[in-house]
């Protein structure tokens, strides 16, 4: 059971109802957590990132076996014509013709005792596995933020949506007590078209609302390849705390040491640096052992019997000249290497200003989403003190309405302050590369069980229709076995 949080002073101040969330069952409803579980099994690109890893990690396999016993198996078979024309000077005979039959194997074994290339490409698949480690880690990451920032897009969204909705009630009841002190002669009729041209502005804001809400949905669909009928919404006493370490320097220690897509580059120095080894490797000899074993036998006329051939040996071989090449290869190598370095140091300077800039900005939020919260208290008390001017004669109809703007607009931007710092605090950890699946975790007990946010969408009676098909993309590739 998720814990209840005390409601704070400033959100009860509210009017009643005007953020309530649509109701649905908690069977009905997807928390945020199994969202994220849904995701890390059928999201596309960490699937996708998987399987290079284990394309990666293959090619580790492949530069070992140049290094281990090679053997290799060869045999033919053969049918010869032999046309022979020519004579002897002394005894006249001559050669006849002669059409034989020959077969032959040969084996040969081929042990590496010193390879520096092969060595050297081991190496870099080392390297190379390393790097796609911390950069499958960097897709994990990825998705977690993806998947938390479309679900809370869809709290925002809702949220907002039932600000417009209840502001084009409010103006709508505006409209009528405006047109119906109209016909008694109390106003003018500019009040009334006042009220009228608020009215559809409201309900404009309301319609574009309602799209985004579907939107929102859709992009979380396209993440897991689910679709949710209703979602958890957020308790209204999640704390709106600074982030902890309180220190920026703090937060930027954490990401150069955990930051995966600075350890990613890093690695990829590393990777660079073996190609580099690799290149200087062609100038090196190649010692090896071998055994090799021959085996030949034909049918050809006057020979009988077989013939067979064994060695045993060491032989070396060195590239003496190779047109430039091996040259060539080094100057490429070391500018790749140096081009990995400025890579790793443009990762770090950037994901340092993220952090920074986060901090910042997570910071900034704590401030904001307090503030928002009294501006909604503000404009509500200023609102009943515009009604009041109203019905004395004192204040104007566009004034009411102003009020009104001014009060849905605060309901607004305190819901967007609210999830841009949960969104922001996220952020801030998948850049110092603490975020993870425990993160999300303590993330979701401040939803509350109780309350669903849910959008009815075409085909929900359970009927195929085009939306289905659409995002029927067939049964995911299976590994080859």
């Amino acid at each position: 059971m998720k814990p209840k949080r005390p409601v704070p002073p400033a959100r009860r101040a509210l009017i009643p109802g005007l953020l309530a969330v649509s109701m649905a069952g908690p069977a009905q409803a997807a928390d945020l957590l199994t969202i994220t579980r849904d995701a890390l099994e059928h999201n596309t690109a960490l699937a996708s990132a998987r399987a290079e890893f284990s394309s990666v990690e293959a090619g580790r396999d492949v530069a070992r076996g140049d290094l281990l016993p090679q053997v290799t198996a060869s045999g033919q078979v053969t049918h010869d014509r032999q046309y022979e024309r020519q004579r002897s000077a002394l005894s006249g005979a001559g050669g006849g013709d002669d059409h034989y039959n020959s077969a032959g194997i040969s084996l040969e074994a081929t042990q590496a005792l010193y390879d520096a290339r092969d060595s050297a490409e081991l190496d870099q698949a080392e390297r190379e596995i390393d790097r796609q480690t911390f950069r499958l880690a960097a897709t994990e990451q990825q998705v977690l933020i993806d998947v938390a920032s479309a679900y809370f897009d869809i709290l925002r969204a809702h949220e907002i949506l039932e600000a417009r909705r209840a502001q084009e009630r409010a103006i709508g009841r505006q409209l009528e007590q405006a047109r119906e002190q109209f016909d008694v002669g109390l106003i003018a009729i500019t009040e009334v078209e006042e009220a009228r041209a608020r009215f559809d502005q409201s309900r404009a804001e309301r319609i574009a609302a309602e799209s985004n809400l579907q939107v929102s949905f859709e992009a979380l669909e396209r993440l897991t390849g689910e679709r949710y009928e209703s979602i958890e919404a957020l308790q209204e006493g999640m704390p709106v705390t600074p982030p902890e370490p309180a220190s920026r320097t703090a937060w930027v220690d954490l990401a150069m040491d955990h930051n995966p897509l600075v350890l990613a580059a890093e690695a990829g120095v590393e990777v660079s640096r073996s190609g580099l080894d690799i290149a200087r490797a062609q100038r090196l000899p190649v010692v090896e052992a071998f055994a090799s074993y021959d085996y030949a036998d034909t049918d050809q006329d006057g020979v009988e019997g077989h013939s067979s051939a064994s060695q045993v040996g060491a032989r070396v071989s060195l590239p003496l000249y190779t047109g430039g090449r091996t040259s060539a290869g080094i100057r490429r190598s070391t500018y790749a290497l140096e081009a990995s370095q400025y890579d790793f140091e443009d990762q770090r300077r950037q994901t340092v200003q993220q952090v920074r800039s986060l901090f910042t900005q997570v910071s900034n939020d704590v401030a904001t989403v307090e503030a928002r919260a009294q501006a909604i208290v503000s404009n509500q008390s200023a609102l009943d003190a515009t009604r009041a001017g109203y019905e004395v004669g004192t204040r104007n109809i566009v004034d009411v309405l102003n009020a009104e703007q001014n009060l849905y607009d605060a309901v607004a931007d305190h819901a967007d302050a609210r999830f841009d710092y949960v969104i922001n605090l996220l952020t801030l950890r998948q850049q110092s590369g603490t975020l993870d699946v425990a993160a999300i975790e303590a993330l979701d007990d401040w939803l509350a069980e109780d309350r669903g946010v849910s959008l009815s969408l075409p085909g929900a009676d359970g009927a195929r229709d085009r939306y289905d098909e659409a995002m029927d993309i067939g049964d995911p590739p299976r590994p080859a076995s």
